[in-house]
């Protein structure tokens, strides 16, 4: 009953749009003052969050710890780009209401990326409510381009499908 509504309701998915916004607006300019910085590099974070993994009362579950230190660490100049840019997309994405549903489920990795890696801040916050707008699913997107987008996609891979029915049955 829940998901239905949540999923439906159109006064709701005003207030979702406002969420969204918010999360997108955090999103947009962490990853935006990473970009201008030209300095960013995560390997310090990385480095910091394998640390947390060792000790009498480690903050870092060992496996994210060895993923951190094998596979992370040694790709750090990677890592760097593919954050500063996927916080910006995701922020950009969210606060523009198009492909909301994967901007979410991507923004929600980052959240749980950095919780792993010891980092609370705001990333609880953010995991909340980004829930809120998965569960949500088009709802969530609906006051944003997805209004759009969406049934466009949806009208041209039936066109399409059709097509190929047509061709085979031929």
């Amino acid at each position: 009953m829940f998901v239905k509504f949540i999923r439906n309701n159109k006064v709701l998915a005003g207030i979702l749009a406002f969420l969204r916004v918010y999360i997108g607006y955090q999103w947009l300019t962490s990853g935006f003052g990473k970009i201008m910085s030209g300095e960013f590099d995560a390997s310090g974070f990385i480095q910091g969050a394998v640390a947390s993994a060792g000790g009498e009362n480690p903050t870092v579950q060992g496996w994210w710890g060895a993923f951190l230190e094998t596979v992370a660490l040694p790709n750090a100049e990677l890592f760097s780009i593919i954050v500063m840019w996927g916080e910006f997309l995701v922020g950009a994405a969210l606060i523009l209401g198009i492909f909301t549903n994967f901007a979410a489920l991507m923004g929600i990795a980052m959240n749980f990326a950095f919780l792993f890696s010891g980092t609370v801040s705001t990333n609880a916050q953010m995991v909340l409510i980004t829930m809120f707008l998965l569960i949500a699913g088009y709802n969530a997107g609906r006051f944003g381009l997805d209004r759009w987008v969406i049934p466009f996609l949806k009208e041209r891979n039936a066109r399409h499908k059709r097509k190929d029915h047509e061709v085979t049955a031929a």
